[in-house]
């Protein structure tokens, strides 16, 4: 265990130092959660229906989901990628470490240290300086210290089913020559039915159930929601729930496909 630590730990690190890669991606999201408010709050305007998020609800949706933004596995490690295809993959099976495990443990520190870079100036930001600039359209407290708490173990969790998916991602990529397939088909269907583009309470009702089974929810929609209210603290069991059964999944997944490219593994030259 001291061994994924210790890789965890290095790779955090070694991440933290792009802070002006951290300074563009927040003011870039900023502007983009600014406009996202822009239209949702125009759609409230013209709506006729009950709605089934408020409105101050729906805005700090949006600026958590820019908050965690990075969570969302867009593609796989690069680092294992590179690894895969020059054939260097074999120098790692080598080490006294379950191969999966350090897959997952790189995984791991690529989808936290680029989002604490960012998710902290946002939410200084949104809670702080754009309610003095702009009344009613920031980001506003959790309702009690308990769904904080809640929220951040939510939080662990959809990490944990992110590092799940980039993990898996990578170890397609020794059945693919480009290895930009399936990324980009987790990173769309993360992208649409997370949360990002819309959020799932405002999808229609005979969809829900699908959306909300997919393992993408956990990771903005359901943490993001519990953050601003929407969901009580009696929810956050379920929340933790979904979280874990698709990350035991994905993880079950990939480790047997893992294995089975193991066996299939040839590396040409010398």
């Amino acid at each position: 265990m001291s061994g994924y630590l210790a890789i965890v730990s290095a790779r955090f690190k070694a991440l933290l130092q792009y802070r002006a890669a951290a300074l563009s991606g927040l003011f870039t999201q900023t502007f983009f959660g600014l406009v996202r408010i822009m239209i949702l709050r125009a759609f409230y305007a013209a709506s006729v229906v009950a709605v089934p998020m408020a409105l101050p609800e729906v805005t700090g949706y949006v600026w958590l989901g820019q908050a965690t933004l990075l969570l969302i596995p867009w593609r796989s490690d690069e680092d294992v990628a590179e690894q895969i295809r020059t054939g260097n993959v074999v120098y790692e099976l080598t080490r006294p470490l379950d191969l999966y495990g350090l897959w997952f443990a790189r995984a791991l520190a690529w989808r936290t240290a680029p989002v604490f870079l960012r998710m902290l100036p946002m939410f200084a930001l949104a809670m702080i300086v754009v309610p003095l600039v702009a009344p009613g359209w920031g980001l506003a407290p959790p309702p009690s210290v308990a769904t904080f708490v809640l929220w951040i173990a939510c939080f662990a969790g959809a990490v944990l089913v992110s590092a799940a998916l980039t993990t898996l991602m990578s170890v397609t990529l020794m059945w693919t020559i480009s290895g930009d397939g399936v990324p980009l088909l987790i990173g769309t269907g993360a992208t649409m039915f997370g949360g990002l583009v819309i959020p799932l309470p405002l999808f229609p009702d005979w969809i829900q159930p699908v959306v909300y089974a997919l393992p993408f929810a956990g990771m903005l929609d359901l943490p993001s929601r519990l953050f601003t209210g929407d969901l009580g603290i009696a929810f956050a069991p379920a929340i933790l729930a979904h979280q874990l059964v698709w990350t035991l999944a994905l993880v079950a997944l990939g480790r047997a496909l893992l294995a089975r490219g193991i066996r299939r593994l040839v590396v040409q030259g010398g």
